[in-house]
């Protein structure tokens, strides 16, 4: 029978792809931690989506955001070994946006989420996404991960998920969504 669990964790540390362990709270893990968040919020809003081209969007990504946390968690004298995030990855997101983006009214104040389920885990996903920029913008300022696309991608991510929100409420029939201010 297969085991789910290693006992190597048990110290506090882990394993990279490469050599050497690190503490858990090491700024690379928070960074993985922060993205595995985003990977599970992404999942539920796909799995309250109801339009298919919609659901195939989100998954693309989250098979992206998946080859981006190997190079998260590479070494830095492994990561080009595990580098699949480039500028070809950052131009699908922003054509992905675009795409949207003619398709929507976008209000001109802050609205708050939570007209449909699915627009409500689009807003999850993106504010776990701007954690996620926020943790690997870290990294990279330490000098732990050199590739300039991951932190791109991380924010258009964040864009194309407010634009998908959008989408998914005005699909939903909501013509305009609730906004922060009560006017």
């Amino acid at each position: 029978m297969m085991t789910f669990y290693t006992r190597n964790g048990d110290d506090g540390f882990t394993g990279l792809l490469g050599e050497g362990r690190v503490p858990k709270e090491e700024s690379r893990i928070e960074a993985l931690g922060t993205l595995d968040e985003a990977t599970a919020a992404l999942g539920l809003a796909r799995s309250l989506i109801q339009d298919q081209t919609l659901k195939q969007v989100v998954l693309h990504i989250q098979r992206d955001l998946y080859l981006l946390m190997t190079e998260v968690a590479a070494t830095p004298e492994n990561a080009v070994r595990f580098r699949r995030i480039n500028s070809a990855s950052v131009a699908w997101l922003e054509q992905q946006t675009d795409t949207f983006a003619q398709k929507v009214a976008i209000p001109d104040e802050f609205i708050l989420p939570g007209e449909t389920p699915a627009g409500a885990a689009l807003s999850l996903a993106r504010t776990i996404i701007r954690r996620a920029e926020r943790r690997v913008a870290a990294l990279f300022h330490q000098k732990l991960l050199e590739n300039n696309d991951v932190l791109r991608y991380l924010n258009r991510l964040s864009s194309l998920c407010f634009v998908l929100e959008l989408f998914v409420y005005q699909s939903g029939g909501v013509d305009r969504p609730t906004l922060a201010k009560d006017l």
